[in-house]
């Protein structure tokens, strides 16, 4: 016998998995999925967020939730996350990632291999750390990075968080890949940044892919492409029609 067609009860609260595209805003994600099941299923308007934002030069896991589902962000976003992080040495940027130009270059000549894996180790555990200013945090109810996208000046307060594991994958004198895992609030743009100052050097990111967000792995995720494909066909369930 054919198996049965699941029935997608999205105003009940359905969790979707997504590997979110390069420069995509998480907020393009969100708009898109719901604009494209408002359409499906004739209606105004439907709940959707994220468990978790990803920087639009950033790719992998993104966690949304629909209708009822909404309740459960908050705990999922609690939830361990896991990054593929790939730095470039001796250069800094505003943003710390690709999203802007270089700002500054320093000297790299004294960076080991040895001195690299002795410093990263430093930065696992609870620690202190200051959000970028193009981040999502909010300041006087505006986003930091609408701010710093204005050219203006944003101070942010550190906070405290965890980092549970940094294991070195790659390392050459310019550039070096990190698989990261840690808790919730965790900026790699500004863990990049932290390292490169404490390697008396700078460093910035120009790859960066979430490869987990709780038990949510890349292989549980879906383009939007097949998602937007597979509307045609599914089911839904009644009562959301």
């Amino acid at each position: 016998m054919a198996e049965e067609a699941k029935v997608f009860d999205f105003k009940g609260g359905e969790i979707l998995v997504f590997d979110k595209p390069l420069e995509w805003t998480s907020f393009d994600l969100v708009q898109k999925v719901r604009n494209n099941l408002c359409r499906k299923m004739r209606i105004k308007k439907l709940k959707v967020g994220h468990a978790g934002t990803l920087d639009p030069m950033a790719t992998g896991i993104m966690v949304l939730c629909t209708g009822k589902a909404t309740k459960k962000i908050e705990e999922l976003q609690a939830g361990e996350k896991e990054y593929i992080a790939t730095l470039k040495l001796g250069a800094t940027t505003p943003s710390f990632d690709l999203e802007t130009k270089e700002d500054a270059t320093y000297d790299t000549g004294h960076i080991t291999e040895e001195l690299f894996r002795e410093t990263v180790q430093k930065f696992i555990g609870t620690i202190e750390q200051v959000p970028p200013e193009y981040s999502a945090v909010k300041v006087e109810g505006q986003r930091a990075y609408d701010l710093a996208r204005k050219g203006k000046s944003v101070e942010l307060k550190p906070k405290i968080l965890v980092v549970k594991e940094i294991e070195v994958l790659q390392f050459a004198e310019s550039e070096a890949k990190l698989r990261i895992v840690c808790g919730k609030g965790t900026y790699i743009r500004a863990l990049a940044r932290d390292i490169g100052q404490a390697l008396n050097s700078g460093a910035y990111l120009i790859g960066l892919q979430r490869t987990r967000v709780g038990d949510f792995t890349l292989e549980n995720a879906q383009q939007i492409e097949e998602f937007l494909e597979s509307l045609k066909d599914i089911a839904i369930a009644e009562e959301t029609k």
